[in-house]
């Protein structure tokens, strides 16, 4: 409808969110490699914007028939799910506003948590609680899988309206690499405020999701606990010696953290459909073992 035009701008919250996580980690010189992928799209009418019936061929050779041109968000993040699988990580998060059958679920307050792997959806959770975000564990019927096929492709991109949001992280489940465990986090509701200041969240961008990650990457420790220690740990980390420098599961240069200065590099994925600047749409978050000593060793060192 056209009065949801106003806040489109609270549908670059999830990359938002990982952008924001992934330069607090190394900032914060968390010992863990964090990759951050910005899933970008512009949901924009073209010569050359998907349209109703078009089938898409995705990054893992998966084909896609694309039923609603507004679901734009997990074609891209599919494909990013697919990129970050070759990597091999330890596990994988995804963070998007992806559904507003979310809204209608859970309201505007509490996130909706999905995944392959129920001990580590668990943990999301239990990371949010931590961090107070609210965030809920929602199934993944293979009831509904069904609701996917079509005859036109290997899949439909959308289901029909009943269960939006299980169907959704159904889609995106065919993109993770076997074995990896993973977790999809909508957000749909809890990131934009349109009323009033709430607890620690300005009306507007709430910013969700960013402390939930941060909580997921230190092993569940309270804000509390951060708030004491992490200046402790950085001054540490950081006297006489510099500071770490955290790599991806390739082992390539991807954040150089320093108190003074933060340099990202690499390219985000886009759709490819257009030269306009992109806007960000949704993100995940992909984490690959430890760089500098064990979680055990890192845990005593705090």
């Amino acid at each position: 409808p056209s009065s949801g035009m106003v806040t489109m701008k609270c549908d670059m919250a999830g990359a938002a969110a990982v952008a924001a996580a992934v330069l607090a980690a190394a900032e914060l010189a968390l010992p863990v490699a964090v990759t951050g992928y910005l899933c970008l799209a512009e949901n924009m009418p073209s010569g050359t914007a998907q349209r109703p019936s078009d089938v898409v061929v995705m990054r893992n050779g998966t084909t896609v028939e694309i039923l609603d041109t507004d679901a734009e968000g997990r074609m891209v993040l599919g494909d990013g799910l697919c990129l970050a699988s070759e990597k091999n990580p330890d596990w994988v998060v995804d963070i998007a506003t992806l559904t507003g059958a979310q809204v209608v679920a859970l309201g505007t307050d509490i996130a909706g948590v999905m995944g392959n792997d129920d001990a580590f959806r668990s943990r999301v959770v239990e990371a949010a609680g931590s961090a107070g975000e609210g965030a809920w564990p929602m199934p993944l019927p293979v009831e509904l899988r069904a609701k996917l096929d079509t005859p036109t492709a290997d899949l439909a991109h959308k289901g029909d309206r009943d269960g939006g949001m299980l169907t959704a992280g159904l889609f995106l489940k065919e993109f993770v690499g076997e074995g990896i465990p993973w977790a999809h986090v909508d957000i749909a509701g809890p990131a934009f405020n349109d009323k009033g200041p709430k607890g620690h969240a300005p009306k507007g961008g709430t910013g969700f999701g960013v402390a939930t990650l941060l909580a997921l990457l230190c092993g569940g420790m309270t804000p509390e606990d951060l708030a004491r220690e992490i200046p402790r740990r950085v001054r540490e980390l950081t006297s006489g010696k510099g500071v770490p420098v955290v790599y991806d599961s390739a082992g390539k240069d991807t954040l150089t953290a320093s108190l003074d200065s933060l340099q990202v590099r690499g390219t985000p994925v886009s759709n490819g459909t257009s030269s306009r600047p992109v806007v960000i749409d949704t993100t995940l978050l992909a984490v690959k073992g430890s760089v500098w000593m064990s979680r055990e060793d890192w845990a005593r060192s705090w």
